[in-house]
């Protein structure tokens, strides 16, 4: 049986995306395939990678890139993480579903240091809870 493939889309795939991507392998555990990309693609937010280190995943080893249209086309499902990358995917296959969950870009939080990681936590317990959701509709590994 063929894993699904989930591709998440945000606008710089620095934030959101990878978080979305790292969430989903990890609880996936196998039973989908996650990748992530973005409109842009503006480097790996270390905010992102901290306050997944955080929950225990490790995102590090994940590149901002931007989106891989042969592979977006490809894909079972491709959930849109904001507004701008929901407006501005490009277009998928009757074949591909489209989801969107929006979340605001922590990228953009300002202040202290504490500041912009606080901003990153409810971004990412936000995506996290549609991520198990989605994995629940999927079904128990096999």
């Amino acid at each position: 049986m063929t894993r699904p493939l989930l591709y998440s889309v945000c606008t710089g795939n620095s934030c959101r995306s990878p978080i979305a991507e790292g969430l989903a392998r990890a609880w996936g555990e196998g039973r989908i395939e996650a990748v992530s990309g973005g409109l842009e693609a503006h480097g790996l937010n270390p905010r992102a990678v901290e306050t997944m280190q955080e929950i225990g995943i490790d995102i590090s080893h994940q590149a901002s890139t931007t989106i891989d249209l042969g592979l977006l086309t490809s894909a079972d499902y491709a959930i849109t993480l904001c507004g701008d990358a929901d407006e501005r995917c490009p277009w998928t296959p009757p074949s591909v579903k489209p989801i969107h969950w929006g979340f605001p870009d922590p990228a953009k939080a300002q202040g202290t240091e504490e500041d912009m990681r606080n901003a990153v936590r409810p971004v990412r317990d936000g995506i996290g809870a549609p991520v198990r959701a989605f994995i629940e509709e999927i079904g128990p590994r096999s």
